[in-house]
């Protein structure tokens, strides 16, 4: 039997530790499997100065450097506030089965850290995003050889 509420309690001991070494916002996370802890982490923008080393990535990072392998099917992840997209999709990169979180967006808005204008972005075509994406089309055939090269190499792992 799982104690999902010892595990959310260490994703939150993390939180504290990166807010106290000043590594970055009030985030922590841990990854288990079979009923242990393979992979944590807290929020680390700040002390990496990188926008993505959230405690869900950061997590991920550590699980997957420790297992050797980016699928990390068969685990489940704790984190004290609800994943931002970024971390979803690296969720579901990952694999990761299932997610228990504390805090909502609700509560992580009220605090600064205000996800739902990525959401309403996201939902938006491609062009008409706050910072566009856009399709050079002059160039589609070359990009496009890449990735047929890519599905002829004997050698690719798929993922």
């Amino acid at each position: 039997m799982t104690d999902h509420a010892t595990f959310m309690r260490q994703a939150i001991a993390l939180a504290y530790k990166g807010m106290e070494g000043g590594h970055g916002g009030p985030f922590g996370a841990v990854i288990v499997k079979h009923g242990k802890v393979i992979g944590e982490g807290h929020n680390r923008v700040l002390s990496a100065t990188d926008p993505t080393a959230h405690a869900e990535v950061t997590a991920i990072r550590d699980a997957s450097a420790k297992l050797k392998n980016f699928d990390l099917s068969g685990s489940t992840l704790y984190v004290n506030g609800l994943p931002c997209p970024m971390c979803m999709s690296a969720i579901f990169w990952a694999r990761i089965d299932k997610v228990y979180y504390g805090c909502t967006p609700k509560d992580a808005a009220a605090i600064g850290f205000d996800d739902h204008k990525f959401y309403e972005e996201l939902a938006k075509p491609p062009t008409e995003r706050e910072t566009p994406a856009i399709q050079l089309t002059e160039c589609y055939s070359e990009a496009r050889a890449s990735y047929e090269a890519w599905t002829k190499r004997e050698s690719r792992t798929p993922y």
